[in-house]
Formats: C-alpha cells, sequence, structure tokens
C-alpha cells in the first residue's frame, strides 16, 4: 500500500497538517516521534494561543491529536530513522511501535520493510539550547525558560536574567522590559555578537544591565527560580562568583532545527533549516545581492511550503527560525496541508 501522505513530527505543525489532510479525506499517517509532542509539551501554561485563556503546553498537544484522530490520522508514537527521496514513491523507514491503532505490533507482522509514501510533510520542529545544568532542567517552567514572548507575561514587575550576546537574546531582553522591572543580561563576553540596532536599544534602556565576562553557573531554588550563581572573569586569572537574586532565566543561546535526518537529503540553509519556496523567495526580495544564495539548488515553483524536492513539504520551526511559535506553526502546518492536498490532485489528474 503507498500512502497518500506521511506526516514526520507531533507537534503544532504536524497535528495541524494532519487534522486537514484527514479531513480532505487522504488517511495521513503521522510519525509522532518519541516521546511525542514536540517543545510544547515541555511548555507549563499557555496564555497566548488564541482561543485558550489559558492551557498546559502538553494538554494543547493532546486535544490536536484527538481531534487529528477523529477525522482519521493514523499516528505512531515512533521515530522515523531513515527517509529516501531520491525516488517516487518516498521510502520511510520507522522504528516498530509496540502497539499501533490499539493493536499489539511484532516485527514480523509490521516488518522491516520501508513505508512508501506519494508526499511527505516534514515537520520535525526545533529544540532550544540549554546550559545544560541540572537545576536548570529542574526549574523549566518554573521560571527557566527559552521564549519571552511566550512567558515574559508572567513576570510582571519581577527581576529577570537572560542568558546570551545574540540578536535573540537581546531581542529577548527587550521583551521582558515590557513586563519587568529590571532585566539581567548574562554574557560570557566583553561585546555583543548581535546587529548594532540592536546593542543600541538593549544599552540605552534603562531597566537592562549587562553583566560582562559571565556565565551562569547555577539556578538557585528548589521549587521556583529565586536566583542565580554568577561567575565572572576579572582579568585572566582573577575570576568571582556572586549570587544574582532573580525570579526568572531567559536561556538565549540559540535554536538547533531538528533535520539532521534530511542532510544531503533537502536543501538546508547553514544552520540546518529547511529552505521552502516561501523561505526562498523572501530570501531573493530581502536580499539585493543574489549571489549570496546562488548556490541554493531550489527553484521558485506553485507551492509555499514545497522543499527542494517536489512533494517533499515542510512547516514549522524546522522551517522557521524566526517567529518559532506554536500558532505560527499551526499556520504553516495548514498551509503545508492545502500544498500537498492540491499536489495530489494534480498528480492523480496525470
Amino acid at each position: 500500500m503507498i500512502e497518500n501522505v506521511i506526516i514526520i513530527g507531533g507537534g503544532p505543525a504536524g497535528l495541524s497538517a494532519a487534522i486537514y489532510l484527514a479531513r480532505a479525506n487522504l488517511s495521513p499517517l503521522l510519525f509522532a516521534g518519541s516521546p511525542p509532542g514536540g517543545q510544547l509539551t515541555l511548555t507549563s501554561e499557555v496564555e497566548n494561543y488564541p482561543g485558550f485563556e489559558s492551557i498546559l503546553g502538553s494538554d494543547l498537544i493532546e486535544k490536536m491529536r484527538k481531534q487529528a484522530k477523529k477525522f482519521g490520522t493514523r499516528i505512531m508514537d515512533e521515530n522515523v530513522l531513515k527517509v529516501d527521496f531520491s525516488k517516487k514513491p518516498f521510502e520511510i523507514m520507522g522504528s516498530i511501535p509496540k502497539f499501533f491503532d490499539g493493536k499489539q505490533q511484532t516485527a514480523k507482522n509490521l516488518a522491516s520493510s520501508p513505508i512508501t509514501s506519494k508526499s511527505i510533510i516534514i515537520a520535525t520542529g526545533a529544540k532550544a539550547l540549554w546550559l545544560n545544568l541540572p537545576s536548570e532542567t529542574r526549574l523549566r517552567g518554573h521560571g527557566v525558560s527559552a521564549c519571552a514572548t511566550c512567558d515574559g507575561f508572567f513576570f510582571r514587575d519581577k527581576v529577570v536574567a537572560v542568558v546570551g550576546g545574540g540578536d535573540t537574546a537581546l531581542e529577548e531582553a527587550l521583551t521582558l522590559t515590557k513586563f519587568a522591572k529590571k532585566v539581567y543580561i548574562i554574557h560570557r563576553r566583553d561585546f555583543f555578537r548581535a546587529s548594532k540596532i540592536m546593542q543600541e536599544r538593549v544599552l540605552k534602556n534603562e531597566k537592562i544591565e549587562v553583566i560582562w565576562n559571565s556565565a551562569v553557573e547555577e539556578i538557585l531554588g528548589e521549587t521556583r527560580v529565586e536566583g542565580l550563581k554568577v561567575k565572572s572573569q576579572k582579568s585572566k586569572v582573577k575570576s568571582e562568583s556572586q549570587n544574582l537574586k532573580v525570579e526568572g532565566v531567559f536561556v538565549a543561546i540559540g535554536h538547533k532545527p531538528d533535520t539532521d535526518l534530511f542532510k544531503n537529503k533537502i536543501e538546508l540553509d547553514d544552520k540546518g533549516y529547511i529552505v521552502t519556496v516561501e523561505r526562498l523567495t523572501f530570501e531573493k526580495l530581502k536580499i539585493k545581492n543574489l549571489d549570496l544564495i546562488k548556490n541554493f539548488k531550489l527553484k521558485i515553483k506553485n507551492y509555499r511550503s514545497e522543499t527542494s524536492i517536489p512533494g517533499v513539504f515542510a512547516a514549522g520551526d524546522c522551517v522557521d527560525h524566526i517567529y518559532q511559535q506554536a500558532a505560527t506553526a499551526v499556520g504553516m502546518g495548514v498551509a503545508a496541508a492545502l500544498d500537498v492536498e492540491h499536489y495530489l490532485e494534480i498528480l492523480e489528474a496525470r
């Protein structure tokens, strides 16, 4: 049996695509990953998703999953291990689930042969880079965050810290000044890597104080963030530690898209984000010197969410390196689903 469409990724982008495709009677097969759900399942309270004044990230994902299943999506909470986009139909190799659609599976009856599909949607998302401190992991969702847009509201009139020195970190700090009474930026160097205009805005803001040549050694607090232990390098041979009293910590040292599986399979940018038709079009409009992107193999085509391989589409944070919000991921997932629906209609008409 050749599938109409396989969706790789069980976060907001993948699930919203599944809902639309299932309602179009295309019976999508979705590999949700293990564990499933993406970054949203790590978010405690969500207050900026339309239609919900407040909802747990895991509950929001569960509602999407139930809706997708209701319309006929088949969901496998397993990882995709290998893809072959060099021939059609496309081939997907996934880890073998113990249970699928309520029935126990075995290696024998599920087999190890690849699953074939006429089209693919990649919605594998991206992961925030963390400091890899045990205290950071313990307090994630209890004062530790990687998204000021998502969680800044919870820190109204409080003192918070941002860790990082790039554009993302400075944008996070400026966003937090709308809520917090004071924002520390902790940066390991004595200069920012961010754009000049962002640096000027930050350094002129009275709410922001920069702690240069410093790194976070420990996040203090048992059940919620109560402070930071910060090590500052005073000279080449001298350093000292201080405790900083804060109630929130925003780690802004970057994101890594989950696209390693697709290296040398489809077009990726230098950071690993998937290049779609829409992304390439925007870059061509934005960059006057077209030589900067002349090496991209992707050509302008009819489907905005299509990748460099016709029939392979992408949506969500594995494409979006700018907004990285659940709501924008949902919109991208819907667009990819509509593109796939149209693609399959034309394919069947040939």
